[in-house]
């Protein structure tokens, strides 16, 4: 036998632990510098990297809530004009919705999902370092335009004819839409990772039945993204389309149907609520079993109610154009259908406090947020309720109180378990404690800030003040309540700074946390924090549902991987019975090369269609050397 296929022949069984994870290390290992930060296809790297740049965007985001706050505080205020405003109403609801809410929930599932499952990466890792490339240009598209005074100003929704040719004129429209391009495009190579690494990559044994809460949220939520994903994506690329080539599929006088927009935009963006909640469902359900020290009551429900939620999603849609002349009678199946919706968030809700009342649970700060999870999203679901009601919606279209409501639920269905998730797996990530007391004051001044913020825009919706004003009159009664409600931001403001400072100081001078400091369950704590570059020196074999719980002496071990080349178990979908040894690529440039050709192509579109035809060709030269033949399994992948 040759000298090559002796050495491609050496398995994890030959080896002692520590030569096994020396040898490990070396091949999957990412280099230092810049090179190996440009072509590293950790799922760890880039889910870290996504995280981070997540919240970068929320900060940007909260400092322009702050200026809305600080010119609607008065009467016919002069901190900004209507023009600047416009800029950054739009600015701060595309960036919450597009560049942080969506992209932090998959950051997060992109970091977990591959340790939960007890595989050794995440399924196309170098689609998966693409897709985060992408996602930053689109932010640093967006950002940079706002600070040249070309920012988006026709609201995140971007209703037509106002950003179409006859009204939205410069680049500020093609801006947002190519933004939209940018985000939709990564999220859409996430989602068909997760499903991949989730369906294929299990341990050994992590049947259907045995599969982590969590991880069935990020199932769910990633086949709702690449079923509502391409219908605003199809939106986008149609606005360009009319604003550049004149196609006139929105303009009425030419045949086009300006409802259109609004039936493609809203069949993706009420999923898009759900694309953010779910993936917290399954961060609740995961803290709530780790804090009550006992399982989640009714986990078959609580699976059930997530692929409910899932599949409800897409019947909700209309109830944002309540407003627009749509038929009765379907009026009243889109009524129904919002108020079905309620159902399984009731299940869920029910499941979670069973699980406390029938458990033991410990009041550490994650479990906090959870609790604070709880009670904003369940007055954001009764507001829900009522705006699904045709008579009661048609009385606050457009008001504040849509905008209270749609808080409620965002940032009190997605922002607090979030927030309880980082408290949670930030020892797993770092290796280190985020501080309990700071955590604590954290959590009472984002929930008391909170709270004191958007309750009062209902009552300002019920007193009429509309949506989308950059300033109102002395004579209006709305001066008490708006004055109350940016002074109260400030404390909100306060909790989330308070909240930087510990996760920045605990990154580096944080209480060291050991590997499992929570006595959880799941399999992300079967391994050491932070997690090797190949996450598991033998890939675990999984017998019950928490196996850290209910196998707590020894995991079972798969052996006979190569450790001389990335190799991966590949599985059954249903019993996760290993059928199949994969290799999975190594680091490459070529990712970040075909993700800043795409950005140079996408964006020269904004200026002239002909961007597309000659800014194909470096992508095309990009992904022949993305995938052409190196000689090894891991380059052929």
């Amino acid at each position: 036998m040759r000298d090559g296929e002796t050495k491609r022949d050496i398995r994890d069984t030959d080896l002692d632990r520590p030569a096994l994870e020396a040898a490990l290390a070396r091949i999957w290992n990412t280099p230092e510098g810049l090179w190996g930060a440009l072509a590293t296809v950790d799922h760890k790297i880039i889910g870290r990297r996504y995280v981070i740049t997540a919240f970068v965007f929320l900060a940007l985001g909260g400092v322009l809530a702050m200026l809305m706050r600080l010119q609607l505080a008065q009467p016919e205020a002069r901190v900004l004009g209507p023009d600047r405003y416009n800029q950054i109403f739009t600015m701060h609801g595309s960036n919450m919705m597009f560049l942080f809410a969506v992209p932090v929930m998959e950051a997060v599932g992109v970091y977990l999902v591959p340790l939960m499952v007890g595989t050794r990466n995440i399924a196309f890792p170098r689609l998966n370092a693409f897709s985060y490339w992408i996602f930053l240009a689109g932010g640093a598209l967006l950002w940079i335009s706002f600070v040249l005074d070309m920012g988006p100003d026709v609201g995140w929704f971007a209703y037509v004819p106002l950003s179409g040719p006859q009204y939205g004129f410069g680049k500020r429209a093609d801006i947002w839409a190519q933004m939209i391009t940018f985000t939709e495009l990564s999220a859409l190579a996430v989602s068909v990772e997760i499903v991949v690494t989730i369906l294929k990559q299990r341990a050994p044994g992590m049947s259907l039945d045995k599969i982590p809460l969590f991880v069935w949220s990020m199932l769910v939520t990633s086949f709702v993204v690449i079923m509502a994903m391409p219908a605003i994506m199809i939106a986008s690329s149609t606005l360009i389309l009319d604003r550049l080539v004149g196609t006139h599929l929105f303009n009425p006088a030419e045949g086009g149907d300006v409802l259109l927009w609004q039936h493609l935009f809203w069949f993706f963006g009420h999923p898009e609520v759900y694309i953010i909640f779910l993936p917290a469902v399954g961060m609740v359900s995961t803290m709530t079993a780790t804090f009550a020290r006992r399982p989640v009551f009714g986990d078959l429900a609580m699976v059930m109610a997530l692929i409910a939620t899932g599949i409800l999603a897409f019947g909700l849609w209309v109830h944002h154009m309540f407003v627009t002349g749509l038929p009765r009678l379907g009026e009243s199946f889109f009524t129904a259908s919002s108020m079905a919706i309620a159902i399984p968030a009731g299940v869920q809700i029910f499941c979670w406090l069973a699980t406390l009342w029938d458990g033991k649970p410990i009041f550490k700060t994650p479990l906090l947020f959870v609790i604070g999870f709880i009670v904003t999203f369940v007055i954001g679901g009764l507001t829900g309720v009522m705006v699904a009601s045709v008579p009661f919606d048609t009385q606050v279209h457009d008001t504040y109180f849509v905008v209270a409501h749609f808080h409620y639920v965002l940032i009190g269905g997605a922002v607090f378990p979030l927030l309880g998730a980082i408290y949670y797996w930030f020892p797993k990530i770092t290796g280190r404690m985020m501080s309990e007391s700071l955590g604590r004051s954290a959590f009472w001044l984002i929930f008391i800030g909170f709270n004191m913020t958007f309750f009062p825009m209902h009552i300002l919706g019920l007193q009429g003040m509309p949506r989308r004003i950059y300033t109102y009159q002395p004579d209006m009664p709305w001066h008490d309540l708006n004055l109350f409600v940016s002074v109260s931001s400030l404390i909100l403001v306060a909790g989330f700074l308070l909240f930087f400072f510990d996760a920045i100081r605990s990154a580096r001078r944080g209480l060291p946390a050991g590997d499992n400091p929570w006595d959880a369950p799941t399999l992300e704590w079967a391994t050491s924090s932070p997690p090797p570059s190949f996450n598991f020196s033998y890939i675990p074999v999984v017998k019950a549902a928490n196996p850290l719980w209910e196998q707590p002496d020894v995991l079972a071990v798969a052996g006979g991987l190569r450790i001389n080349s990335r190799e991966l178990i590949i599985s059954t979908v249903a019993s996760a019975e290993p059928e199949a040894r994969e290799a999975s690529p190594r680091n490459s440039i070529w990712p970040f090369v075909a993700a800043l050709a795409t950005t140079v192509m996408l964006i020269s579109s904004i200026f002239t269609p002909w961007a597309v035809v000659w800014g194909s060709i470096p992508i095309v030269v990009a992904l022949i050397g993305w995938f052409w033949p190196k000689g090894t399994p891991e380059d052929e992948s």
